[in-house]
């Protein structure tokens, strides 16, 4: 049935309504950068700098940086001091202060508090990183950062690293920079523990490179690219369609699960992962491979490459013969954990090398240092059963054992049944009964027998 001209109109006008009003709540929300940065107020800022006071110098390149991220969307900045409030003497280590709070259009008065602070107290790093945990109000879509401008070391026993890793394992997203200012050999050891987030400045043009890189690499600017190459034992990125698991390397917290995929074109295609953590990404082949500290560069780039090369196994039975409910354990060749359970006929993929087989056949069959080759499929024959009828006269006990060369195996028990049918592997065998109305040890009798693949035989007692 056509619809008239009347009906497309009215239907092409009732869509545009509904996206004009809409559309906006189902686009997703750009991330917000949040940064804190903690300035150093305490009597030490006043030293001699490059013929000049430590503190003006850097809280004049502090001004001017401010004053080029303050038309940056998406942004939201705030300012913790420390050593402000009092005097050296008596040494106060609760001196630490949110002056200015996130919020929006602030700029100005971070910077009227930046330029009219006194620097006079104390340096209380450990406490004020502690307390900044508690600057950042809740936030599901924010990057959140701290940045630590200091020309000292912590002045009252706390331990800024703990601090910064407590923050970190409690899955809060921090980035603590510290940012030294003509740090000596001393102070410098104390902030080794910062790594790559220790940044020197050992001039006022330094501090001032140092400070706008920092601030740059945390600007909004949409969307991070990352690929993830999967890797074959060519060291080429042809693997994939497996899941992979990005975790906070610090926490431990699970972030995102993404499925591998590459495009039309055979590349690997872009996931989205925010560039503010520390990384640890296990692909979840069989076995797993994990990368561990991976870190995103904003406005770049990213690939992150792990060595995945597969192949695949099929335990398949012999001569088409039908086995139903078949497990097949597969374990690394010499470890004893059970790496996956795979079910007959199924293909599983798994990691180039050597596997151990175990068949929940009867007996339980086992194939040592199966090897799984790039691309291909490694098949594993099990032996078609042959059918074993066992009758017994009454019901009593029992168990069947598999003969080998140098020894008797147990493989099932025969317990109070008068008839009972298996599906034994090819081999030679020995069935041991006795009624269970016969109170006498000596009326166990025993009797050997052979299983041959595809035929029916009788066991009697």
């Amino acid at each position: 049935m056509k619809m008239s001209k009347e009906k497309i109109s009215k239907t092409i006008f009732i869509v545009l309504v509904f996206l004009f009003f809409y559309a906006p709540f189902f686009a997703q929300a750009p991330k917000t950068t949040r940064i804190l940065f903690i300035f150093d107020m305490s009597n030490s800022m006043n030293g001699e700098w490059e013929g000049g006071i430590k503190l003006d110098k850097a809280r004049k390149l502090m001004v001017k940086m401010l004053d080029s991220i303050a038309q940056i969307p998406n942004m939201q900045v705030a300012l913790r001091m420390y050593g402000h409030q009092y005097n050296t003497t008596p040494q106060n280590c609760g001196d630490t202060k949110l002056e200015v709070p996130f919020s929006r259009n602030n700029i100005s008065q971070i910077k009227n508090k930046l330029l009219t602070t006194t620097a006079k107290g104390t340096t209380p790093i450990a406490r004020s990183l502690l307390e900044a945990g508690d600057d950042f109000p809740p936030c599901a879509n924010c990057t959140d950062v701290i940045i630590l401008i200091t020309d000292g070391i912590e002045a009252c026993s706390g331990d800024p690293c703990a601090i910064a890793l407590q923050l970190m394992q409690k899955g809060i997203k921090l980035k603590p920079y510290v940012i030294g200012i003509g740090l000596d050999v001393e102070i410098k050891k104390a902030f080794e523990c910062f790594g790559d987030h220790f940044l020197e400045a050992d001039n006022s043009s330094a501090f001032g490179k140092i400070l706008e890189t920092v601030v740059t690499q945390f600007i909004p600017s949409g969307e991070t690219k990352v690929k993830v190459e999967l890797l074959d034992v060519f060291k080429k990125p042809t693997e994939t369609n497996v899941n992979m698991t990005f975790f906070d390397q610090n926490s431990g917290k699970m972030l995102y699960n993404y499925i591998h995929t590459l495009t039309a074109k055979g590349e690997p295609d872009q996931i989205k992962l925010d560039f503010g953590y520390t990384y640890k990404m296990v692909v979840n082949t069989l076995p797993p491979v994990e990368v561990n500290n991976i870190k995103i560069v904003q406005n770049a780039e990213n690939i992150i490459k792990a060595s995945t090369p597969q192949g695949s196994i099929i335990v398949k039975e012999e001569r088409g013969y039908v086995l139903e409910n078949i497990s097949c354990i597969i374990k690394k060749s010499a470890d004893c954990k059970t790496l996956n359970v795979q079910k007959i006929r199924e293909e599983e993929k798994y990691i180039v090398g050597k596997y151990d087989i175990e068949i929940h056949t009867l007996p339980i069959t086992y194939y040592k240092n199966i090897q799984v080759n790039q691309s291909k499929i490694t098949y594993v024959d099990v032996p078609e059963p042959g059918v074993i009828n066992i009758a017994m006269p009454s019901e009593g006990f029992g168990s069947i054992y598999v003969i080998k060369p140098y020894s008797v195996e147990w493989v099932c028990n025969i317990n109070n049944t008068g008839k009972k049918v298996l599906l034994l592997q090819p081999g030679n065998y020995l069935a041991v009964y006795r009624p269970g109305k016969m109170q006498t040890i000596d009326a166990s009798r025993s009797i050997q027998f052979s299983v041959r693949s595809g035929y029916s035989d009788w066991v009697r007692f």
